[in-house]
């Protein structure tokens, strides 16, 4: 037994290493830039966003101030499955010269644009802003003042109020935003770079002498008697034939962070410390029941080797019992094999992209800096590990006797792709109703199309060709020729129930870390803990193999040898209980009430679901398969 010292010293390492991978360092996909004093530093737009509605929509969607020529910005794949429409706007700021009281433009509310405002406002759309690749962010601050504050990406169109001693809520529109431009300042050439973009939006009702003709002098805010807007005591309302002025100051502040250090504010953004030791209990309380499944199995199976490999007399031979008692069917290719192999060589392709994306990210080159990366990474490996998927599938394909090779490769190429396709077009189209930058345009559907067409089903095809030329795996037994009769089982036996609690194991090793990445996705939040979701995913690689090897043992146990589904149903199960926690979230955290929004999540999350019943489905069926050809092999068979 382990010294409660060495139980210590294994649970800080575990710890170091996972505060190690936690902060691993990343590779920000563009090189510093350095601006002399005086330097022009151009703002670009992104997006209005919204938790409520999950409906990007583009910055000029509304009547904001444009610049002479409005220029797009290329995104990349990633970007544009985003929703991410990077454009140039009018702010343009000088480095290290402050600006009071810019006055961009002057825009006068018909009936059309009032209602666009309100709608936004209505739906808490925010203002995606971009400064040298840095996102702009609002600081919150926290209850406790020594604490640093909290960050919010973007600010609010407007804001819902009330006048005093009026109960009729009014819309009022943030028009004064006073930018603080952050800038580490290198002493020996006096340039300097970006480290941090801050804003904070106001409502104010601009007074000016006379009518506007671009030259008035304002009286709310003047540069030449250094008067600012401090508050929003006099707001701007929104409503038809309100005349509305766009105004900015700019504040440059000095700063410590080194430009390698400048993502730091934004990734760690959230209370860090129950995220973390909820992570850490998660994991070890994974790892203990993963040690003690593996010490329980390790242990009778041991015994019933032992006991099978004894000389045994012609009486006790005939009285088999166990998992020995079914070695002649237990090789016996089930039902619909074709599909098992289909599904399983689509699960092969689903890990290999997974965990070469893990690695990358851990090692920090899909960094949030570098937009769209992750996804574009994702893509492009999905659709090169269409070459192992073939391979895999058609390795099983030919293990079961099947001879048509080419038929297997199609329905591996096709199969998930095609329904995963299906309904992101429908979404798409829903997207495309409500007039939102969230659609994907024509030409990126035909590029992920082409992908599709022209390099994942090649590879598939491949794939397929290599694994059926290869030797076709032996049974470590012989199969009988008539099936057994299988005896009638225990009710906890009943497939469906031993399936659906097998489910449980693995998503309770990933449901924790599931909120934090749900929240990134739908709230508008950076992730970056990578280091902790590759120690999960790990986990869950464990925990899948193992609760599927023993729940198959039980089966073979009871003399039931129709093992192949099951396997792949016992881990894959698991994602139904995503789905169920999905919802649980929806109708929780979120505060989604249009109906092609709720039908984007659904849609969205039912997506993520199936790929995780193929992905874990798969991790089961293979553990499953390793184990049952380890034990039978392991054993005389008379």
């Amino acid at each position: 037994m382990a010294s409660p010292r060495s139980i210590v010293f294994v649970r800080t390492a575990i710890l170091l290493l996972l505060i190690h991978a936690a902060h691993c360092f990343y590779l920000p996909g563009v090189s510093p830039q350095d601006f002399q004093k005086g330097d022009p530093l151009k703002v670009k737009v992104n997006k209005l966003t919204s938790t409520k509605t999950q409906l990007p929509y583009t910055y000029y969607s509304l009547p904001y101030c444009r610049p002479g020529k409005i220029v797009d910005n290329a995104e990349n794949l990633g970007e544009v499955l985003r929703g991410d429409r990077i454009e140039n706007s009018p702010y343009v700021f000088k480095m290290r010269e402050p600006q009071l009281c810019n006055v961009i433009c002057h825009l006068k509310l018909d009936a059309k644009t009032a209602k666009d405002f309100k709608e936004k406002i209505e739906d808490e759309y925010r203002v995606n802003m971009i400064l040298d690749n840095l996102p702009l962010v609002v600081p919150i601050r926290r209850l406790d003042q020594e604490s640093p504050p909290l960050y919010q990406l973007g600010y609010h169109v407007g804001l819902k109020a009330q006048y005093a001693g009026n109960k009729e809520e009014k819309y009022f529109i943030h028009n004064h935003l006073i930018f603080t431009v952050k800038f580490h300042k290198d002493l020996q050439t006096d340039s300097a770079r970006i480290v941090g973009f801050e804003v904070k939006p106001f409502s104010i009702k601009h007074e000016y002498e006379g009518e506007w003709n671009g030259k008035n002098r304002l009286l709310t805010c003047d540069p030449h008697t250094k008067r600012t807007v401090i508050n929003s005591n006099s707001p701007q309302e929104v409503e038809v034939n309100q005349e509305i002025l766009f105004t900015y100051d700019v504040e440059f502040q000095e700063s410590d962070v080194k430009w390698a250090s400048r993502w730091d504010t934004y990734l760690l953004m959230s209370d860090d410390q129950i995220h973390w030791f909820s992570i850490v209990n998660s994991l070890m309380i994974v790892l203990f029941l993963s040690g003690m499944v593996a010490m329980i199995m390790l242990r009778t199976l041991y015994r019933d080797i032992s006991k099978y490999n004894e000389l045994e007399t012609q009486e006790e031979a005939q009285e088999e019992t166990g998992w020995k008692l079914v070695h002649g069917d237990v090789f016996r290719p089930p039902s619909n094999s074709d599909l098992l192999c289909v599904y399983a060589g689509t699960g092969v392709q689903f890990f290999g992209m997974i965990l070469i994306t893990m690695l990358f990210a851990v090692l920090g080159f899909l960094s949030p800096s570098n937009r769209g990366g992750l996804m574009t990474a994702m893509l492009f490996l999905w659709v090169f590990m269409g070459l192992f998927a073939g391979y895999s599938s058609a390795r099983l394909f030919k293990m079961f006797k099947g001879a048509e090779w080419k038929k297997i490769a199609l329905r591996t190429a096709f199969m998930f792709p095609a329904t995963v396709f299906v309904i992101f077009f429908v979404l798409n189209a829903l997207i495309w109703g409500q007039k939102s930058s969230g659609a994907v345009p024509f030409g990126t559907m035909f590029a992920l199309v082409f992908l599709w067409f022209g390099i994942s089903v090649p590879l598939v095809f491949v794939g397929s060709y290599v694994g059926f030329k290869k030797p076709a795996i032996e049974d470590p037994v012989k199969t009988n020729k008539i099936p057994r009769q299988i005896p009638e089982q225990a009710w906890y036996m009943n497939p469906m129930f031993s399936i659906l609690i097998g489910g449980i194991l693995p998503f309770g090793a990933v449901f924790i870390e599931l909120f934090f990445i749900l929240t990134s996705i739908w709230l508008n939040q950076f992730y970056y803990i990578f280091g902790f979701l590759f120690i999960v995913f790990i986990i869950l690689l464990i925990t899948c193999a193992e609760i599927t090897i023993v729940l198959c043992y039980f089966q073979l146990c009871s003399e039931d040898y129709l093992w192949w589904w099951r396997a792949y149903l016992t881990s894959g199960s698991s994602a139904l209980y995503l789905f169920l926690y999905a919802t649980f979230y929806f109708f929780t955290k979120l505060e989604i009430t249009k109906l092609v929004s709720g039908a984007l999540y659904f849609g969205y999350m039912l997506i993520v679901s199936y790929a995780f019943f193929v992905l874990t489905g798969t991790i089961g069926f293979y553990a499953c398969f390793w184990f049952t050809r380890l034990i039978y092999s392991s054993v005389k068979i008379d």
